[in-house]
């Protein structure tokens, strides 16, 4: 049988390095073509909801943005069993359900891919809402990407350059070209909470 693969991009494009994992599977969908039991999938922070396709993936490959205790910008690929031991660098809300946990139920309900690879990259900031991939980080989407279609390959799976648009994984406006050109600077665009209510709060407008 022909086997099932997902390229599954993780993480929260809102929290800087967060949105490595996403950008990855986003440029894959912008160049490449993929045969039919190939899918790409923009996870974002779905969490355990995530768990449906994981079940399916005869073959999965994550990427995502992973503490490895590195220098910031180191890439990594982390295979099969380990693989669990390194999801996720930080929860960046209540919401977000572990990596782990989307594994381990997909294991406890007997519906495990054969194959995983976990190409992550260690973060520099996550801490910086509306902030961009740090230099470090973003340097390493194309190696990323180069890893992944090596896999690919050793298993028999012929990618093809794109030829035509394909519809976006993700919301429009936040395509990495369109978020980067139209996103206010720092100093625009307070990251740290409104400014009205600091100056606020630290007695700028008292009196």
């Amino acid at each position: 049988m022909t086997p099932k693969v997902l390229l599954l991009g993780i993480g929260n494009l809102l929290w800087a390095d967060e949105g490595f994992g996403v950008r990855c599977v986003e440029l894959l969908n912008q160049r490449y073509r993929f045969p039919a039991n190939v899918r790409l999938m923009d996870g974002g922070t779905q969490g355990i909801y995530l768990v449906q396709h994981v079940q399916e993936a005869d073959c999965l490959v994550v990427f995502d943005a992973i503490d490895y205790g590195l220098e910031p910008g180191t890439l990594k690929q982390v295979y099969d069993d380990e693989v669990p031991k390194f999801m996720g660098a930080k929860k960046m809300s209540l919401h977000q359900t572990g990596f782990q946990e989307v594994l381990a139920m997909a294991e406890l309900t007997g519906s495990y891919p054969r194959e995983l690879l976990l190409i992550g990259v260690q973060p520099e900031e996550l801490d910086d809402f509306g902030g961009s991939l740090r230099p470090c980080v973003r340097d390493q989407l194309e190696p990323a990407l180069e890893h992944a279609l090596t896999y690919l390959a050793q298993r028999g799976i012929e990618v093809h350059p794109a030829t035509a648009a394909e519809t976006s994984l993700g919301p429009q406006p936040l395509q990495l070209d369109l978020y980067e050109s139209r996103r206010p600077s720092a100093n625009e665009a307070c990251r740290h909470g409104d400014p009205r209510f600091i100056r606020l709060v630290s007695g700028e407008d008292s009196g």
